[in-house]
């Protein structure tokens, strides 16, 4: 559950007030900070696919076959190390601000499952006792 903007206004208050207190503190706060962690990734991956867009016109005007595909590759790299650093940020960082105090979305998931589960069983059970009883079960060909 989310804090009103007054209180998260005065932990952000605290927060700066510690940084400025002892900054060895908040530098280690920042730096602990998923947040931060994924966003300083994902500018790395930017200059990654920076870097591989200049080798390819490198390439192309030096006629360097080499140096187009070492920018390919260095572009595709570094797309797919973006993709899944925001993909382990999205994944760690925006599900617990949404789903504080609740169950995870793995263990919903789960408990889904087993519910899916316990149903299909409670029917079953239901047909199996319906035809030692004489009712019949599911509909279908009768035999005769």
């Amino acid at each position: 559950m989310p804090l009103p903007a007054d209180e998260e206004r005065q932990l952000q208050e605290i927060e700066q007030a510690l940084c400025r207190d002892d900054p060895k503190f908040g530098r280690r706060m920042r730096a602990t900070d998923p947040q931060m962690r994924y966003k300083r990734k994902l500018i790395q991956a930017q200059l990654g696919v920076v870097i591989g867009a200049g080798l390819l016109p490198a390439g192309v005007v030096t006629h360097r076959v080499y140096l187009e595909a070492a920018g390919v590759v260095i572009v595709v790299l570094s797309l797919v190390w973006a993709m899944a650093s925001w993909r382990r940020y999205v994944a760690r960082v925006r599900p617990a601000r949404s789903t504080a105090g609740t169950t995870t979305a793995k263990r919903a998931k789960r408990q889904l499952g087993q519910t899916r589960r316990a149903r299909m069983m409670k029917r079953m059970e239901e047909r199996w006792r319906r035809r030692q009883e004489g009712k019949g079960g599911m509909p279908g060909p009768t035999r005769t």
